[in-house]
């Protein structure tokens, strides 16, 4: 295989909270359609519909992630372990919410043993944009009981119960599998998670369209306030500044800001990486990267230069799933 950066087609999935901001972030937007997520590299099981992302640029065009790693496993994931059902192991979206998004949990270690159809799924969102007041839900307030809480769903007043975070651009929230959360109203998020899509939604702002699965909810949520955020690490060097956002059990994701002009090293070193630019341009060799564009680095790709121009900004995520 000629390995080079990767890019895909995204995948744009219309939700009942959703908006049109995605199209300033390079999204060919369908006409009157609300799209709330742009899953921007996505290889989750076929029971998922549309949940496979497919190459959309060099030999590879028109071939789905999903059957490259199985050509080519070692060439994508090298020392990294593909996902339960043999995918990449992460999924990395962009979120635009016009309206609040359902609070919901996803399943703990526990629910997801004794379930097997059941994923865990943690995730972070980088904050990209806030409207003024916006906030998210995250963590359940301290002191509330499982019984307390289910009393609150049945009444309409849960939301009393889940404690609100103002929603602040350059902001990175971790979410463990367990914690129950929502995303508010206004805010537009790059989301990093494992790849799952097994969600319980306690609560759905009035919307009477869309199951809940409380029982399950309850069985998976922690009753107890999320970690805070934490400051980023920060490290500055010749006119480019790096912020260690998060560190979880499964990947990392660095702030990478081109204070001037610089060229970065960029080196997988046996690991594939995900780029994504969230503000200017940046590029690789002939591989151009514009804001809202997602690159997949090739765990075997030989070391490159990566051109940012001043003022922009790079989330480099990678996995912490090495065997």
């Amino acid at each position: 295989m000629d390995t080079t950066p990767l890019t895909f087609a995204p995948i744009l999935k219309p939700k009942v909270w959703g908006g049109r901001r995605l199209a300033h972030w390079g999204k060919a937007l369908p006409e009157a359609i609300s799209i709330g997520e742009s899953w921007e590299l996505a290889d989750l099981p076929l029971s998922i519909e549309d949940g496979r992302s497919i190459i959309d640029s060099g030999l590879a065009a028109g071939t789905t992630l999903r059957r490259l790693i199985q050509q080519e496993q070692a060439t994508i994931l090298g020392r990294c372990s593909p996902s339960v059902d043999g995918g990449f192991p992460l999924l990395v979206k962009l979120l635009d919410a016009r309206e609040n998004l359902s609070v919901q949990v996803h399943p703990d270690p526990a629910y997801a043993t004794a379930h097997p159809e059941s994923h865990l799924k943690t995730e972070s969102w980088v904050i990209l944009e806030a409207e003024p007041g916006a906030v998210i839900y995250k963590g359940i307030r301290e002191g509330v009981t499982p019984q307390q809480f289910a009393d609150a769903i049945a009444d309409g007043t849960v939301i009393d119960l889940l404690v609100t975070v103002p929603a602040k651009a350059g902001e990175c929230h971790d979410l463990p599998s367990g914690t129950c959360h929502a995303l508010g109203a206004g805010v537009l998020v790059a989301e990093v998670q494992t790849p799952s899509d097994t969600t319980f939604r306690v609560f759905d702002w009035g919307r009477t369209d869309r199951t809940l699965h409380i029982d399950a909810a309850l069985q998976c949520i922690e009753f107890a306030p999320a970690a805070p955020v934490t400051e980023p690490t920060i490290f500055e060097l010749e006119g480019l500044r790096t912020s260690l956002l998060s560190h979880t059990d499964f990947y990392a994701i660095e702030r990478l800001d081109a204070i001037n002009a610089c060229q970065v090293p960029v080196d997988p070193g046996g690991a594939p990486e995900v780029l994504m630019t969230i503000a200017g341009e940046a590029s690789l060799n002939e591989h151009s990267m514009p804001r809202g564009c997602t690159t997949l680095l090739p765990a075997t790709l030989a070391p490159q230069i990566m051109e940012m121009t001043s003022g922009t900004s790079v989330l480099r995520i990678t996995i912490d799933s090495a065997e």
